[in-house]
């Protein structure tokens, strides 16, 4: 049993929390500016909890969709299905006992909430076949991850402003450069089994796009702490999370898929850096 139960929580990438992180950063940005510093306990509760699920669910499903490619990519031949540990079935159950558990928490928020929470599973659903048809699933996953800032102002404050959309749009813009890093990880097998990706699309002008990419995120920031008229403590916020992104790019630039794969790591750092931009602004109001 416990051996079956270690299985099923490196099925749902427990072990690497990297993850958890990048849901958790956008998601607590959402909460912040939503309830101007004072999340309700519950609603925090909540998310915080839910990200953890979504997370496993989202980590399940792709690797129940890649059952047949992971196989062929040297990074997740020993993942538990197709090692063997986990059979196609058991990841499908234990995807929608993730997906029901994450459900009937959010029904503890109100109805605007559970209706986006709908939209959001789909989301988390679809991402993982997306390689299969665009070169643009790490947008999709930026869709997907950020889908948790539009259900957080709507369990905040019933609403859904203006704001909360140009914060999705931001994480959009920095999820997609963050996982093209990763995907220039697995670049040579992508192209080998012919799974698509940005980092493909991109070609020789990966690490300029990702600036480009990056760059937006940090205007977009700024423009939203302009309109929610966010001081000095923000400002340093997103000024660290730009110095963030300055070393991802020298790291980057070395052109090793060890040191694609520290950017992308690099990643939890800046997000952290604009949640503590944001905490703090409010906090010393």
């Amino acid at each position: 049993m416990f051996a079956r139960l270690k299985n099923y929580a490196v099925l749902m990438r427990l072990n690497k929390p990297i993850g958890i992180f990048l849901l958790l950063w956008p998601t607590l940005w959402a909460l912040w500016i939503a309830s101007n510093g004072n999340p309700d306990p519950l609603v925090l509760a909540v998310f915080i909890s839910g990200v953890v699920l979504m997370r496993s669910a989202g980590c399940v499903i792709n690797d129940y969709a890649d059952r047949n490619i992971d196989p062929e990519v040297e990074r997740t031949a020993l993942r538990p299905i197709p090692a063997g540990l986990v059979r196609p079935g058991e990841a499908l159950g234990l995807f929608v006992l993730l997906s029901l558990v994450a459900f009937g928490l959010v029904c503890l928020t109100n109805t605007l909430t559970i209706i986006l929470s709908v939209a959001g599973a789909v989301l988390a659903a679809v991402y993982p076949f997306m390689k299969r048809h665009t070169y643009l699933p790490q947008a999709f996953l930026g869709l997907a991850f950020g889908w948790a800032i539009p259900m957080a102002f709507a369990a905040q404050t019933d609403t859904l402003p203006k704001i909360a959309w140009l914060l999705l749009i931001a994480n959009v813009l920095w999820t997609t450069a963050y996982d093209t890093m990763y995907a220039m990880v697995d670049r040579p097998d992508d192209l080998r089994i012919g799974v698509k990706s940005t980092a493909i699309l991109f070609g020789p002008f990966d690490t300029l796009i990702i600036a480009v990419l990056q760059a937006t995120f940090i205007v977009v920031m700024l423009l939203i702490g302009h309109q929610l008229k966010l001081g000095l403590y923000y400002d340093l916020g997103l000024g660290a999370a730009a110095v963030f992104a300055l070393y991802q790019q020298f790291l980057l630039y070395r052109r090793s898929e060890t040191q694609y794969f520290k950017a992308f790591l690099n990643n939890n750092w800046l997000g952290a850096a604009v949640f503590a931009g944001i905490a703090a602004e409010y906090y010393f109001k």
